[in-house]
């Protein structure tokens, strides 16, 4: 069963790779210690659920939401999505309003179908079988998250990190590192798999080897960033293969 991450003191002093007491060799400086995955868009076909979600809340409030917005809360925190949408309606809602009314309506359209990415479902279980330590890194909520657990498998994470656990969730580095700790690994000696810029941000920001599979926009090759198509393009020689060409 996958665990969630326990509270952790002070970033300063807790957040970093983890240190051995001496120099890796080659061998162990290539070595990949963990996959961290995101989920909407990701893992599972969520983010069109999302924006959906956000369409039908604010026409029950008596607001129309512009399509051009969509980019701009898509992969984003709850708070961030949520706030901006408020101020662009000057809908009469509270963010701790709005954030139950969004939630609960995600949840009601997730009990009906949950699509999984293509190639999701086979890359956790090949994770799974090779004993690769997993961890599910999300801004969505705590609630949001165990739902979709149901459907993944919590038996293919080792632990999760949601977005209302952290005090600063993506494109801040913090999920990452907390899942790093968790784990017991160098973000460093980590893949991180996003499909979003805002999750690539976290994900760079932690230090971490970073594949990319855009489901909205378009995100660009960048050092430590390889772009794919598809989940259906990685596999765990190909996660292998980032961190011997890193080094």
């Amino acid at each position: 069963m996958t665990s969630t991450v326990p509270a952790l003191g002070s970033l300063s002093q807790t957040l970093g790779p983890v240190r051995t007491g001496k120099t890796p060799t080659a061998v162990e400086a290539a070595e990949l210690q963990a996959v961290l995955l995101d989920m909407d868009g990701t893992l599972v076909d969520t983010e069109g659920f999302w924006w959906d979600v956000e369409v039908e809340v604010f026409a029950a409030l008596g607001h129309r939401l512009d399509e051009s917005w969509r980019h701009v809360v898509v992969g984003g925190p709850m708070t961030r999505s949520a706030g901006f949408l408020i101020e662009a309606t000057g809908a009469s809602v509270t963010l701790e309003e709005v954030t139950v009314l969004l939630n609960e309506a995600f949840e009601a359209r997730i009990d009906g179908s949950l699509p999984l990415m293509p190639g999701a479902a086979r890359l956790l279980a090949e994770l799974s079988a090779h004993k690769i330590p997993t961890a599910l890194v999300s801004a969505s909520h705590r609630r949001i998250i165990d739902r979709v657990l149901d459907t993944l498998g919590s038996h293919h994470f080792a632990l999760s990190v949601a977005g209302d656990e952290v005090s600063r969730t993506k494109p801040h580095p913090d999920p990452y590192l907390l899942a790093a700790v968790g784990l017991g690994v160098d973000p460093a000696r980590c893949a991180a798999i996003e499909d979003t810029a805002t999750g690539v941000a976290a994900a760079e920001a932690a230090g971490c080897q970073v594949v990319a599979v855009p489901s909205i926009a378009p995100i660009a090759p960048a050092p430590r960033r390889t772009v794919v198509s598809s989940l259906e393009d990685v596999d765990l020689s190909f996660l292998r293969g980032l961190m011997t060409e890193m080094r």
